[in-house]
């Protein structure tokens, strides 16, 4: 997850959580809240799903179709869950490129990709979803999971995402959404803003950032409305998977 900066009006105001702040400021607020909960990042994940994030980022892992040989970029990697998996995937001979914006998390995910022996395929980059410092048509497949809530301007770093794309290849976007299941939303809402904030409080000594996450979720497009924002950024065949009763989705675009 990794917060963004945008070429955007800095006058203009966006939303931090349930709060609306300059756009110039997000990328700073978002920052600190990555910088506090870096260390804590997989313990809380473990915790505050039960588990569940393994499998939703195993199912992503699935889905990407890579093959020995072939390029993939993990943006907003955070601590590497699906650069580790990629890696196998494209093997030796391939390449996974790992990033993200935010220093703690991307030293984090580096130490782990390091330990499990997987420095031969895998490049790091402090880089920015908005404006990715690679080149065009780079890689056969781009993930990014549970990061795009956090970006600033999701519609420029979809773009920028579709623009590094080789022509078929495609993006999987992992992204809390909006549950559709009948009756678990009261819960869900209830889980997020009473337990998560004191989990948060408990194990990473963060209960500000923590709501935030509940908050920032709450804010971010639902399934149908981050589809079209798909296609218009230029993908097609737009498709999205709901996991765990639409909590989270996961979903998918190509470029031809």
């Amino acid at each position: 997850m990794e917060p963004q900066q945008s070429d955007s009006n800095p006058q203009q105001k966006t939303d931090f959580g349930f709060t609306e702040v300059p756009l110039a400021e997000k990328a700073r607020k978002v920052r600190q809240v990555f910088d506090s909960v870096a260390g804590k990042y997989d313990i809380m994940n473990d915790l505050m799903s039960a588990g569940t994030h393994r499998l939703w980022k195993r199912f992503t892992l699935s889905q990407t179709g890579l093959r020995p040989g072939q390029r993939a970029l993990d943006v907003a990697g955070g601590t590497g869950d699906l650069s580790i998996g990629m890696a196998e995937q494209v093997g030796a001979s391939g390449l996974v490129i790992h990033t993200d914006i935010n220093e703690a998390m991307l030293s984090n995910g580096r130490d782990r990709l390091l330990d499990k022996g997987l420095a031969t395929n895998v490049r790091w980059s402090l880089a920015n979803a908005e404006c990715l410092p690679f080149a065009d048509n780079s890689f056969d497949c781009v993930t990014i999971a549970f990061g795009l809530r956090n970006v600033t301007d999701k519609a420029r770093a979809l773009r920028s995402m579709y623009r590094v794309l080789k022509p078929g290849g495609q993006l999987l976007i992992l992204e809390f959404s909006h549950p559709t299941a009948p009756g678990l939303k009261p819960v869900y809402d209830w889980y997020s803003f009473n337990v998560l904030p004191k989990l948060g409080k408990m194990v990473a000594n963060d209960e500000a950032s923590y709501r935030y996450l509940a908050e920032s979720i709450r804010k971010f497009p639902d399934q149908e409305t981050l589809l079209n924002m798909l296609r218009e950024a230029g993908f097609e065949q737009c498709s999205y998977h709901n996991l765990s009763g639409g909590i989270v989705a996961l979903h998918r675009g190509y470029k031809f």
